[in-house]
Formats: C-alpha cells, sequence, structure tokens
C-alpha cells in the first residue's frame, strides 16, 4: 500500500514540474505580449486536467481488473464450494442407502433366526445341541417333553451334569450314532426307550463347532410291540395247549378212575401210594386248568376306577396281616383309570403276595401312585431277598418259577393282564436289596 502512495507522489510530481516547464517556455515565447500568462494558465489547468483524466481513467481500469478478477476468483471457489456440497450430499445418500440395508439385514436375519427356531421348536422329535466343550446351547420342546427337563435350568450347563449315563456316555465318548435304541430313567422317574441318532455340528467353513443329538420317544412303540409279542405267544401257547390238555385230561380220567378202583382194593397199608397218585393227578388238573385259562382271550369289564382305592383294598387283603411289613402309599392325589376291576386286583394281589414271600422276616413295602400325561404309574418296592440278574429277564414267561410249588403262570398272568389293559410292567431287582414292580397304564381322559 505504501508503495502505490508513494509512486501516485512521484508521478503527480512529474506532471506539475512538466507543466511549468511548458508554461515557462510559452512566456518567454510570447514575452512582449499579454496573452502569455493566459496561455501560461491554460497550460497549466490543461496538464491539471490530463493528470486528474489520466488518473481516473487508471484507477477506473484497475477496479475494472480488480472485479474481473474478484468475479474470477469468486466463480472458481464458488465452483469447489458447490462441488464439495453435492459430493456430501451423494454421501449423505449412500450413507441413507446403506443404514436402510443394513436394517434390512438385521430384519432378515432376525426373521430367520426366528423362522429357524420355530422349525426347531416344532420338530416332533426331541433336539438338543452342545458346542465342542458339551456345553448345552439349545433344546427343543419336544426334548423337554419327553426327559422331563427344563430348557432355562439346563441352558449353559454340560451335557453330563444334566443327563445320565447312557446318553451322557454317547457324547462323551464323541461318536456318532445311527438309530440306536437306549432305555432311559428321566428326571421325574419314568422309564422311557429312546432312538437316538448324534452327528457332528459344523459351520460355513466345514469346521466342527459341536454336536446335535436327535431322539424319539420310543416308549409306546416299545409297549405295541410288547402286546403284539404277547398276544403271538399267548396264541401259539392257546392252539398248542388246547390239543395237549385234551389228551391229557383223556389219559387223567383212565388213571384217575384205575386209582379209584385200586383204592377200595388195596391194602391198608398201600392206601397212602393210592391217594398220592390221586392227589398228584389233582395238581395236574389244576395246572391243566390254568393253563388254558391263560391261553384263552382276555375279554374286559372295563369301568371308572380310582387306583388309590383299589390298591388300598387289594394291599390290606394281600399283606394287611402280616405286622412284620410296613406298608406305605405314596399317592399325591386321586389317580382314575378305565379297567376291569376284578382283573386289576388279581393283578395287584399276584404282585403283592410275592412282596409278602420275598420278605419272610419282615421289611418294607412302599406303593407310590402317580400320574404323567394321559398315563398312571404304579411303583410297588419291597426290601425282600430280591430276583438274581439271570432271572430277572425271565419271571414273565409261562411256566418259569424259582418257588418249590409254584406253577410259573402268576407274572406272566400278571403281565398279560396289563398289557391287554393297553399298560406295560417292568421290574428291576438287585440281590439282597429288593425289587421294585413298575406298572403304567392308560389314565383316564
Amino acid at each position: 500500500m505504501r508503495d502505490r502512495s508513494f509512486a501516485r507522489t512521484v508521478t503527480i510530481a512529474l506532471f506539475v514540474l512538466s507543466g511549468l516547464l511548458i508554461g515557462v517556455l510559452l512566456v518567454k515565447a510570447m514575452e512582449g505580449n499579454g496573452i502569455q500568462y493566459v496561455w501560461g494558465a491554460g497550460g497549466i489547468i490543461f496538464i491539471v486536467v490530463f493528470i486528474v483524466s489520466a488518473r481516473a481513467y487508471i484507477q477506473r481500469g484497475r477496479k475494472t481488473a480488480e472485479s474481473a478478477g474478484a468475479g474470477r476468483d469468486g466463480s472458481e471457489v464458488g465452483f469447489v464450494v458447490d462441488t464439495f456440497q453435492d459430493l456430501m450430499a451423494k454421501l449423505k445418500e449412500k450413507e441413507k442407502e446403506l443404514e436402510r440395508l443394513r436394517a434390512f439385514a438385521e430384519e432378515k436375519a432376525i426373521r430367520m433366526e426366528a423362522y429357524n427356531e420355530n422349525i426347531l421348536q416344532s420338530v416332533p422329535s426331541g433336539v438338543i445341541s452342545v458346542d465342542n466343550s458339551l456345553t448345552i446351547k439349545s433344546i427343543n420342546q419336544a426334548a423337554e417333553k419327553t426327559l422331563g427337563i427344563n430348557a432355562g435350568d439346563a441352558m449353559g450347563k454340560r451335557f453330563d451334569e444334566v443327563f445320565r449315563d447312557p446318553l451322557a456316555g454317547l457324547l462323551n465318548e464323541d461318536r456318532t450314532v445311527s438309530r440306536a435304541e437306549y432305555p432311559y430313567i428321566t428326571d421325574d422317574r419314568r422309564h422311557v426307550w429312546l432312538g437316538i441318532t448324534t452327528s457332528q455340528l459344523k459351520n460355513s467353513a466345514g469346521e466342527k463347532i459341536g454336536l446335535i443329538f436327535v431322539f424319539t420317544d420310543l416308549t409306546d412303540i416299545k409297549t405295541l410291540q410288547s402286546q403284539v409279542e404277547l398276544k403271538q405267544r399267548l396264541s401259539q401257547l392257546g392252539e398248542m395247549s388246547a390239543g395237549i390238555s385234551h389228551e391229557l385230561r383223556n389219559s387223567m380220567s383212565v388213571i384217575s378212575g384205575y386209582a379209584k378202583l385200586l383204592s377200595k382194593k388195596v391194602e391198608p397199608s398201600n392206601k397212602g401210594a393210592v391217594d398220592a397218585i390221586q392227589s398228584e393227578i389233582g395238581v395236574m388238573d389244576k395246572i391243566i386248568s390254568e393253563l388254558l385259562a391263560f391261553a384263552k382271550p382276555t375279554f374286559l369289564n372295563r369301568e371308572r376306577l380310582v387306583l388309590n382305592d383299589v390298591i388300598m383294598e387289594t394291599v390290606e387283603t394281600a399283606a394287611g396281616s402280616h405286622a412284620s411289613i410296613d406298608i406305605k402309599i405314596n399317592a399325591a392325589g386321586p389317580v382314575s383309570v378305565h379297567a376291569d376291576r376284578v382283573l386289576l386286583r388279581q393283578a395287584l394281589t399276584n404282585l403283592f403276595v410275592n412282596a409278602v414271600e420275598a420278605m419272610p422276616e419282615g421289611g418294607s413295602l412302599q406303593i407310590d401312585v402317580g400320574s404323567h400325561p394321559d398315563k398312571a404309574e404304579i411303583v410297588i418296592r419291597d426290601t425282600g431277598t430280591g430276583i438274581p440278574e439271570g432271572v430277572v429277564q425271565k419271571i414273565f414267561l409261562p411256566f418259569y418259577t424259582t418257588k418249590q410249588e409254584g406253577t410259573g403262570l402268576g407274572l406272566a398272568l400278571v403281565q398279560k393282564i396289563i398289557v391287554s389293559h393297553g399298560g406295560s410292567i417292568e421290574v428291576e431287582s438287585k440281590v439282597g436289596k429288593g425289587s421294585v414292580f413298575r406298572i403304567v397304564l392308560p389314565a383316564e381322559a
């Protein structure tokens, strides 16, 4: 700014000196005439006007140039600003689009997760998934119902902390199982049969991230199989026993007739032998009658029964007179069934009598009555001598007995009666520890 003022001052001074010089020259040239002063003043005025005009022109050009430069600079800055604003607007639009896509992806993931969860919970088979450390990650409703567990209590725990053998052993061995069948006792003491399949759980990269445990409740199928097998055995036994009993009874009738004749003519010292013959014939006839009764079809006269009352009446009849036996009946409430009163009492009486005979020196007879969905359960526990392991699997077979005077049809008849009602009977026993008979019957709706 100081440089411009200095240049302006020098320029004006030069123009003034030039004007003075011209005026002096004109004065000398016109000396002697009076007009030289007029020309001198006119020259000075001309120089001043010229300087002012020149300065005004120069300032106007400078302003025009500055104005043009300022306009050009403003245009360039405006272009940059506009471009930046457009870019920011597009970035904001892209950000909104990305946010919309992200929200859509999250919503889709949530829908897919909910859909998969609905599928898992709707599957009729039990499904349990665990990670590589055998920690439970998911349990569906079918698994909860079949195994009698609560998913909220089991989630996050190790598989072997929630389940016992043989299920715990399957996963601990880290081996795959395909359609294997295993018995299992649930937490609510139900005996179930499970059809089990296990497989590895892998991620998208093919890496193992856990195991899937899938199972189906085969209890009803097993019960149906036992009913079918029993009916087949009874049918075969009925056909065989009918022919055999007919032939045996013909021969026994002849023997019995001769024995009666012999008893009239035999010496008194030999009469005991003849009586023994007749007694054995009577025993054989009783066995044949029981066999025929066991083999023939069972016709049920069903009625509504309160199981608690039937058990109370039966146990009092079978074991009430034994003061050395402590009898306990545990029931949370009345349990109703639709059954044949006579046959059910017959089956229960047989079991109670066997329990009493297994405790000749006294003991405890405990009877638990309970109900599950659509099922009634009777558990009979005694503290008797128990049954050897090799015998347990045979006690329901006809004519198999460990008693000297038994016919081997008592427990076979019990099984027949229970199965004919659509139920099942199982036994657990240890020598010296006692026995447990578990009966399951359809409960009344």
